[in-house]
């Protein structure tokens, strides 16, 4: 019952206020990602300083929160490019049979468009304002974002496409539209995962480059 009212308050929300909501939410689930692969890390892989009976975590809050950070700005950016697919590669057309207003099977090339559109564009440029965006947040240089790209830009992106055509097929394919961002953002938790810990061990080792840099400088 309380999953029906926060379903129906989520699209009086959305209705009401579809950008700030999706932000919102879009923030929230990449927040609880990066939660998610913090604990993860801890528990596999815990700091040095920790013993075998120190049950504490070394919990790093800026961190979630630059993930939440990006996760509100991508929200609107995501729920305005759901809006152009909808308009450029409808499903489903309309049409008049015998008097009635009808419409028609859902058209697997106009998926496939979709699907392809979202892969070969928005999921790059994701990446890049990703990357870019966590390495501004984290206070790099120049210097360091540009190391930040050619570590990370290109294996995140082939692990996006093993991944993400499935998920966006089934998205646009079953989700109504105000839910297509929840649906992907959920389903994002476990990229968020992935994110955050393939960004974390890259801080790792950019931090052990400068600090054997100086050491050798």
């Amino acid at each position: 019952m309380s999953s029906v009212a926060l379903a129906r308050a989520y699209q009086h929300s959305f209705e009401a206020h579809p950008y700030g909501t999706l932000a919102l939410t879009n923030g929230a689930l990449n927040a609880l990602g990066d939660i998610v692969a913090q604990v993860t890390q801890n528990l596999i892989q815990p700091p040095p300083t920790h013993r075998r009976d120190d049950h504490s975590y070394n919990f790093d809050y800026a961190r979630t929160v630059r993930f939440f950070a990006f996760g509100v700005a991508m929200g609107p950016i995501i729920g305005r490019w759901n809006f152009f697919l909808e308009r450029h590669f409808p499903l489903r057309k309309s049409m008049v049979l015998k008097g009635h207003l009808q419409e028609s099977k859902v058209s697997m090339k106009a998926l496939a468009k979709r699907v392809a559109a979202d892969q070969l564009l928005m999921a790059p440029a994701g990446l890049v304002f990703f990357i870019g965006s966590m390495g501004i947040m984290e206070g790099r240089d120049k210097k360091h974002v540009q190391d930040k790209f050619r570590e990370l830009y290109i294996p995140l992106l082939k692990t996006n496409w093993q991944v993400w055509p499935v998920a966006q097929l089934i998205n646009f394919r079953f989700m109504p539209l105000a839910y297509r961002v929840p649906f992907q953002s959920t389903c994002g938790v476990f990229w968020t995962l992935y994110l955050s810990i393939a960004n974390s061990k890259e801080n790792q080792h950019a931090k052990h480059d400068d600090s054997l840099r100086q050491t050798l400088g």
